[in-house]
């Protein structure tokens, strides 16, 4: 049984197969599909969302299966019943597993114990949908309409990430800059620093290139052909707040900050966005700001995970 569960469950190839179905997926938006007929997709949601939970029931349902959505007060995960018993339970009802939670070892032990894909839709330690839909992104403007090498147009091309770079979605794009052959910058206070779970996974998976942590966010987007930064308090760090503004205030991305790298560079966040704290409305506004095409391609790129998991022989046309 295949889940996804990190960037790294898919080879470099497949990555370039994922994303030439997403937009596939993309152009043919509409037509019939039957990849998931006649099927279930449980969507377990420890954490509340609205570009996660929204994209993943369309893109199911457009695959011509059904969803049940689960949030933490519907079953018993952790609680009355152990994860390993949840997962044999739901992978004798359900056909795929998609989770959205705090411990990423949560995820692992539901693949571990079930029988049917697991897809981690975000957890505190790693954001594989997300990463996999921003590099998508990147790569349809990079390409062009016409190149089927959509992976090629990723290599050698830098990205800066801003703020908490020990979050998830900093975790999930060193990972990804690394699979994909991009260069990634961090810049936060030296607290922020990646963390050595992330450091052993880079040498497990011989990710050699690494990345790099600087405290000086004019340094980080030097050069930068994309500018990314994510909110300064994650769900579940609300009581932080206020010290981590005061930390993180420096690194909040401005017009000024953003205009330091390359003329052509693009503006990415995973939203929500606070705007007025770790980016300007102006940035957001920006005409090279693309988060809505980031926030679009979740849905397609998800469906081409899902597709790759349950149909790995479907290509693109």
């Amino acid at each position: 049984m295949r889940h996804f569960l990190h960037e790294t469950d898919f080879a470099p190839k497949e990555i370039g197969d994922v994303f030439a179905l997403a937009r596939t997926y993309k152009r043919q938006r509409g037509r019939p599909c039957s990849v998931l007929a006649g099927k279930t997709w449980a969507l377990i949601f420890s954490k509340s969302s609205t570009r996660t939970r929204v994209s993943f029931e369309v893109g199911i349902r457009e695959l011509g299966g059904n969803t049940l959505f689960l949030n933490r007060n519907d079953i018993q995960l952790g609680r009355g019943e152990t994860i390993e018993d949840t997962a044999k339970v739901l992978s004798r009802y359900v056909h795929g597993l998609v989770v959205r939670t705090y411990d990423h070892a949560d995820v692992e032990r539901l693949a571990a114990a079930g029988t049917v894909p697991v897809i981690n839709a975000l957890t505190d330690f790693l954001h594989p949908c997300q990463i996999y839909a921003d590099a998508f992104t990147l790569a349809e403007r990079w390409a062009g309409k016409r190149s089927n090498n959509l992976i090629g147009a990723l290599k050698g091309r830098k990205i800066a990430f801003l703020g908490d770079t020990a979050c998830n979605v900093a975790n999930s794009w060193v990972i990804g800059a690394n699979l994909l052959g991009m260069k990634i910058s961090l810049a936060g206070p030296k607290g922020f620093a990646p963390s050595k779970t992330l450091d052993r996974m880079l040498e497990v998976q011989g990710l050699k290139e690494g990345y790099q942590f600087t405290t000086d966010p004019y340094e980080a987007v030097r050069g930068a052909d994309v500018v990314y930064t994510d909110v300064w308090v994650s769900m579940g760090k609300e009581e932080e707040t206020r010290k981590r503004v005061g930390q993180l205030s420096s690194y909040a991305v401005t017009a000024k900050l953003f205009a330091a790298a390359k003329p052509d560079a693009f503006f990415m966040h995973c939203l929500p966005a606070h705007p007025g704290e770790e980016v300007t409305q102006e940035v957001l506004d920006n005409p090279r700001s693309i988060i809505f095409d980031q926030a679009e391609n979740r849905l397609h790129v998800q469906k081409a995970i899902i597709t790759k998991l349950v149909a790995p022989k479907k290509r693109s046309s």
